[in-house]
């Protein structure tokens, strides 16, 4: 790989990503410090951007698995899982009250699947970035791109965990977090069925 295309690979990644950046900040805080959870993050974040990768590679190759027409239509993933999210809110605060609601003691955060379905879903319309220089890049350039982006999602995910952490981020987050989950799922998904055109949007 070399030197010359890290800062271009870097530069894709971070303007690619640049909003996964919030969603894991709110992933974390979810995880309410507990380090199985924040795995589980990680390893979601990770699974999620490896298909985004995938898909972009065998598209780089020539290999169309995701029409452009159905990108728009991942959009439907967070805003369920939002809505899903919205409804535990609801019943959890019908069947405990306020008290149960405003702690967030016994939640065990979000599941591997559901934090890469989110992945996979707001990073639907980096394919159409990545696989265009994909296809010019070269096998060579191609593996350096996807090392470039694997370190990425790492740097990504420590800085998400940071600004979960730090107090003020981290007290509001402990207390609204069961709230701001699914606000800022149904809101991804709606920017992304919005932004695509989707349903005639």
């Amino acid at each position: 790989m070399g030197l010359e295309l890290v800062g271009p690979a870097a530069g894709m990644f971070a303007v690619t990503n640049i909003d996964d950046m919030l969603v894991l900040a709110v992933f974390f805080g979810h995880a309410a410090g507990s380090r199985s959870a924040a795995l589980r993050v990680v390893l979601g974040q990770y699974l999620g951007f490896g298909a985004i990768v995938a898909v972009s590679v065998l598209g780089g190759q020539g290999v169309g698995l995701l029409p452009e027409q159905v990108i728009p239509y991942l959009g439907l993933v967070p805003l369920l899982l939002g809505l899903r999210a919205a409804w535990t809110v609801i019943r959890e605060r019908r069947a405990g009250g306020e008290d149960a609601v405003d702690t967030p003691a016994g939640d065990k955060g979000a599941g591997i699947l559901q934090v890469a379905a989110v992945t996979f879903a707001n990073g639907g319309d980096n394919i159409g970035v990545y696989v265009p220089v994909f296809a010019v890049a070269g096998i060579g350039g191609m593996i350096g791109y996807v090392v470039v982006f694997l370190i990425g999602v790492a740097v990504w995910c420590a800085i998400g965990w940071f600004l979960a952490s730090r107090p003020v981020v981290a007290g509001a987050l402990s207390r609204w977090g069961h709230l701001i989950l699914p606000v800022v799922l149904v809101g991804v998904g709606l920017v992304i069925l919005i932004g695509g055109g989707a349903f005639g949007l």
